[in-house]
């Protein structure tokens, strides 16, 4: 017996998990009778808590999806799309300490006490909620193609367009299969027709029942339902059961996968051996070292500017707390991610080619290798992953709209008044999620976004907590031009006829044929190309041209080389700000574009505050005491410790100035204590560790 395209079994495994996530939001609720307890859980939740909190917002069913579609397309060099994080991880052991010490309730708040001014706090309350309709989008997309990779329709039962399109995506996957040098001329049109309808997603592997507007409906109504319920306490205590799952899920694909395709030696023979190289070239990934670094400087510029940073610190009892929980959800989640990379090449070695959309590819795999009551599990997993990031973030959207846009403005009301308020917002930033995954299709398309927005007002976060001189008109100018390159213009062009059919935002990188020398594959003896397993080959590969300001170009009439080109995806402002001055980019690779943009990223918003404070007037020096007073003073045991504490850092500022690393300077940076030099230095450590277990798996069986 099947309900909704699944097993009794399965369908009961999810009712249950959706039972207990709203009975244990109905639990908290008692316990939330003030906006500190909706917000904030009373800034009481232990190690334990912290543990999963952390690794509940910070894991998202896409981040895995992402990873496995990034490895199933390019090999293992594309997880570092997500894994880039791993480095960033050692910077968290001080963010989380400046979140907890400044001790405020959200970001927005940190922009009103340290640059004096309601609009700061105010401007990043509604960007970081427009940011929250992509990150709500995002989590929704996962539940869906997930479900319609489960829910595939029956051969039989495909309309004529819908037979036409699979049969389109075969005879494509059979063109691309072969040696650039292999196919005729008129094979070589064929192809470049075919590529054109795949651009514009008129080819499909498969169609599924599943309408993703309903999976998107019914996942905002659960989440919203528990998290309403109970605030930031009930995200914390459903995180408990939901990080178990999102471990179970993690994992469950790879025994029998390995198993199918024949251990790690049968993957190793299935999967061309450049497809292991941890750190892909420019002629085999758009993952090369340098693409790598420069998303690991624009991602780091971006993370202190996450909003569910000031709650997860925030919520912790003490510092020590927080850091701890912090640094071990997040390496616990750098581990399991080993397991999503596993999967991705499993993925290749059993499923090569199969797809049209990779973002259907844990899915599939669910599908394929599961059995009734495994799939239901698998399932529970992903919506935990869903659930446990949308929840947190949800309460600090919530938050945001309170103390930043909502008690400046409006006469305050009894505290029941401001919790039913946050209550709404939450729903609100639910529900604008599923208007951006109706919006968006492709999961990587909004990844590219959240690694380049946050920076808009993350360089002011980093330089407000270490840079006195930076000052409140620098932060403005600069947060109004970075918007319009990085979010305004990106947005607006992708939409405006004029900017998608302008001949100069039309212009595509040049071909290029690279030879690579790799092992031979299983497909390899099979085509004639090799006589045995392993041997070394030369293989002729085309990269085709590449969008240099578009994300893709296509003709509007794929089976017309003559036909008008038109531009997809998200317009690259950064790199037509550099073309202004000379730059041209026909000879990049896919790796290098993406290099320099995210390098843009990174920096630019650095130099239009260090130029702009330059010239214009600091916050008065009384104000910044008390503000550095408290970053510098650790958080104490009780309020009463507490009062003492900071009354006595403000009164004797000259004491907080002698513990500087640069005492008389404008910059506020400490001098490092045993626990910082053990904690950033072990969590460096750990990043090794990590490196080593991802090398040791991408290498077992060769």
């Amino acid at each position: 017996m099947s309900i909704i395209g699944l097993h009794w079994l399965d369908f009961g495994i999810i009712v249950v998990f959706i039972v207990s996530m709203l009975w244990l939001g109905a639990r908290t609720a008692r316990r939330t009778t003030t906006t500190e307890d909706f917000h904030l859980a009373g800034r009481r939740l232990g190690k334990v808590y912290q543990f999963f909190l952390n690794l509940g917002t910070s894991t998202n069913a896409d981040q895995a999806i992402v990873v496995s579609r990034e490895i199933y397309r390019q090999g293992i060099g594309g997880m570092w799309i997500q894994y880039l994080v791993l480095f960033l991880t050692p910077f968290y052991w001080f963010t989380t300490a400046f979140f907890r010490r400044v001790r405020l309730v959200t970001i927005g708040d940190f922009f009103t006490e340290r640059f004096k001014s309601r609009f700061l706090g105010a401007s990043f309350a509604v960007f970081t909620l427009f940011m929250a309709f992509l990150g709500s989008g995002v989590g929704y997309m996962v539940a869906a193609k997930t479900m319609m990779a489960l829910t595939p329709k029956p051969v039989e039962k495909y309309t004529l367009e819908e037979r036409t399109s699979v049969d389109l995506f075969q005879e494509f996957q059979a063109l691309r299969s072969r040696d650039a040098a292999e196919l005729s001329d008129a094979e070589r049109l064929r192809f470049d027709e075919l590529n054109e309808r795949s651009k514009r997603g008129e080819l499909r592997s498969f169609v599924s029942y599943t309408n993703p507007l309903g999976i998107y409906l019914v996942s905002a109504i659960i989440v919203g339902a528990y998290t309403i319920m109970g605030g930031f306490l009930a995200a914390a205590v459903t995180d408990v059961i939901q990080g178990v799952l999102i471990t179970t899920f993690s994992f469950m694909l790879i025994p029998i996968g390995l198993v199918r395709v024949g251990g790690f030696k049968g993957l190793h023979a299935a999967v061309p051996d450049y497809m292991f190289h941890l750190f892909g070239s420019a002629a085999t990934s758009e993952y090369a070292w340098y693409t790598i670094l420069a998303m690991i400087l624009a991602n780091l510029v971006s993370i202190i500017a996450v909003a569910t940073g000031m709650q997860t610190a925030g919520s912790a009892k003490n510092e020590m707390t927080a850091r701890v929980g912090m640094i071990g959800g997040m390496f616990f989640k750098r581990f399991i991610m080993i397991f999503w990379a596993l999967t991705g090449l499993l993925a290749i070695g059993l499923y090569a080619g199969r797809l049209h959309d990779p973002d259907l590819i844990w899915g599939y795999m669910t599908m394929d290798l599961l059995f009734p009551g495994a799939i239901g599990l698998m399932m529970a997993g992903i919506l935990s992953a869903q659930m446990s990031t949308l929840s947190g973030s949800g309460v600090s959207y919530s938050a945001l709209f309170i103390h930043n846009l909502y008690r400046p403005f409006v006469k305050p009301k009894t505290e029941r008044h401001l919790i039913t308020v946050g209550r709404v917002a939450v729903g609100v930033t639910l529900l604008g999620g599923v208007g951006t995954a109706l919006f968006i299709g492709n999961l990587l398309d909004l990844f590219k976004y959240f690694i380049s927005l946050p920076a808009v007002f993350g360089a002011a976060i980093w330089l407000g907590f270490l840079w006195r001189r930076v000052t409140r008109a620098a932060v403005i100018v600069q947060v109004a031009l970075c918007f319009v390159i990085y979010a305004l213009v990106p947005n607006l062009f992708q939409s405006l006829e004029w900017a998608r059919t302008n001949p100069a935002f039309l212009k595509e990188t040049r071909p290029q044929v690279v030879t690579i020398s790799t092992k031979a594959v299983r497909e390899d003896l099979g085509a004639g190309r090799a006589v045995a397993v392993g041997e070394t080959i030369l293989r002729e590969r085309t990269n085709p041209p590449e969008g240099i300001y578009f994300e893709r170009v296509a003709r509007t009439n794929p089976e017309d080389p003559d036909s008008p080109r038109i531009g997809i995806g998200r317009f690259h402002a950064e790199l037509w700000v550099l073309s202004w001055f000379g730059l041209d980019f026909s000879g990049f690779s896919k790796a290098q574009l993406s290099a320099v943009r995210f390098g843009f990223d990174a920096i630019f918003p650095f130099v239009l505050l260090f130029l702009f404070s330059a010239v214009t007037k600091p916050v008065p020096k009384a104000d910044l005491d008390r503000f550095f007073a408290k970053v510098h003073t650790a958080v104490q045991k009780t309020p009463e410790e507490e009062e003492r504490a900071l009354r006595h850092a403000v009164e004797h500022y000259e004491d907080v100035e002698k513990r500087k690393l640069f005492p008389g300077s404008n910059w506020e940076i400490m001098k490092p204590g045993w626990i910082d030099v053990l904690g950033f230095g072990g969590s460096w450590l750990l990043v090794g560790v990590i490196i080593l277990l991802l090398w040791l798996m991408a290498n077992w069986g060769t």
